[in-house]
């Protein structure tokens, strides 16, 4: 019984290595004017207030089953309230869903740092549009690069 509760609640198992859908660096345009153009290959958010940055959209087709994961690597300076990445994922006949990194959040000054944000998806959701988004909670300056969605599928 303990183990039927343990199956119940545990992840997929996966059946490879992730696979990176889409990289985006260096000459990519995001989407929102918001955002200026590094010379390290990024972008710069110089956030006044609260707000969702539309960063990129990716359209996919037949994926399901699997694990996505957004990831990015972020930067701050004198960052008031928190700073995470978000995706969106639409199923036709579905609506949106999303998945948010308040557990993995930027606050104040930090140096370059990894972020990821997963989103599962079970047999039979196929998104057809995946929207890459960064929020930041309040004032201050954030910088993102390396910005990239990749798939794990399952077993």
């Amino acid at each position: 019984m303990l183990q039927w509760i343990k199956n119940l609640f545990s992840p997929p198992k996966p059946a490879g290595p992730p696979e990176i859908i889409k990289r985006f660096e260096g000459p990519e345009t995001p989407i929102s004017q918001d955002v200026t153009a590094t010379s390290e290959g990024g972008w710069q958010i110089d956030s006044r207030e609260a707000q969702t940055i539309r960063l990129f959209e990716v359209e996919i087709a037949n994926i399901d089953n699997c694990m996505l994961t957004y990831r990015a690597d972020l930067k701050s300076e004198n960052l008031q309230g928190r700073g995470y990445l978000e995706m969106w994922c639409r199923i036709p006949g579905g609506g949106e869903f999303f998945s948010k990194g308040f557990q993995n959040a930027l606050k104040g000054t930090n140096d370059w740092a990894s972020y990821e944000v997963p989103f599962y998806l079970k047999s039979g959701q196929q998104p057809d549009l995946i929207k890459l988004n960064l929020t930041v909670e309040g004032s201050g300056k954030v910088w993102i690069k390396k910005v990239e969605l990749s798939y794990t599928p399952f077993e």
